[in-house]
Formats: C-alpha cells, structure tokens, sequence
C-alpha cells in the first residue's frame, strides 16, 4: 500500500483538504497508517498532477483559501483497481522488535525500562483507539469497525506479551 491508496480511499468517503485529511488520518487509519502533513500535502499535489483528484479553491475571508480535494473517474478507477489487486506481502519493519532484539547489552534494568516505555505508548495508542467514535449505517462503517476492533485487540495482545516478557526478563535477573 501507498500513501497515495490511503488518501484516495478516504476522498471516496467524502472531498476534504489536506488539513481535513490529516486529521481524518488521526481519527479512522492511525491504528493501521501514519502520515504526517506533509506527505500528506505532498502526495496530493502527486494525486493531482496524476489526474486521480481535483481541486476546488474556496476563498475565506480573514483565512488562507480552503483547498478542497474529490476523486475524480481516474482517481476511482486507480482505488478500483488497488482494491482488485492482490494482497502486497507481508514486510513487517517494527523499530520497538529490533530494539529488543539486540538489547541484551542493556541489562535486566535497560530491558523492563524498555518495556515499560513500549507498554505506556501502548496504552496510550488503545485510550485513542476507544475514544473514537462508533460507525454505523453500512458496509463501509462495518469494514472501518472491523479495523478499529483489529487495532484494539492487537494492542490487547500486545500488552499481554509485554507482561509475558517482562516476567521472562525479570526472572533472568533473580
């Protein structure tokens, strides 16, 4: 997946500027994809020279002009195809695995620290995961659900096993 498909699926939701698509970003994909504004600024620009959005310029007054992307039939038909390709293998990179992987030279006390550190962003990403507003009222609402109730309990599971290590950890250091 590219940033590009992201931002294209959520102008199929509903047109938005770049400053809504951030905080749409924020509020329904966190769990699963991070940008940040300015990818976000510069892959519309990307989309738009592409053909796949346009752009409506709405002045304001006492404000920057607001810039208010659709989908255009390119953009639908690249989404469209994006949802029909397969499935993108599977090349997970997780900074937080590789640290603990190497982290032995840290000691007992660096380790639990480490959890500890990992545990808190942990509880911290689920206070924002159910915090977020219920969707209801049809397929696509059920398929957002779905995402955010997959977010949810993979942090679940996560703080399990943070648990599990840290026991594991600490048990090395008696």
């Amino acid at each position: 997946m590219q940033l590009r498909h992201a931002i294209l699926g959520l102008l199929d939701v509903a047109p938005q500027s770049g400053y809504d698509l951030g905080r749409a970003f924020e509020r329904s994909v966190a769990h699963f994809w991070h940008a940040d504004q300015s990818q976000i600024y510069r892959t519309l620009d990307r989309l738009e020279t592409d053909g796949a959005i346009a752009t409506e310029t709405i002045p304001q007054q006492g404000r920057p002009d607001r810039r208010v992307h659709s989908l255009t039939d390119a953009g639908r038909h690249e989404l469209a195809a994006w949802l029909g390709s397969p499935l993108e293998d599977l090349q997970p990179k997780e900074p937080f695995l590789a640290r603990l992987f190497f982290a032995a030279s840290l000691g007992v006390d660096g380790i639990l620290a480490l959890l500890d550190e990992r545990e808190a962003a942990i509880r911290e990403g689920l206070e924002q995961l159910r915090a977020l507003p219920s969707a209801t009222g049809d397929l696509g609402a059920v398929l957002r659900m779905a995402t955010l109730d997959a977010g949810i309990r993979q942090g679940e599971a996560e703080l399990q096993w943070l648990a599990s290590t840290r026991r594991a950890v600490a048990a090395e250091g008696s």
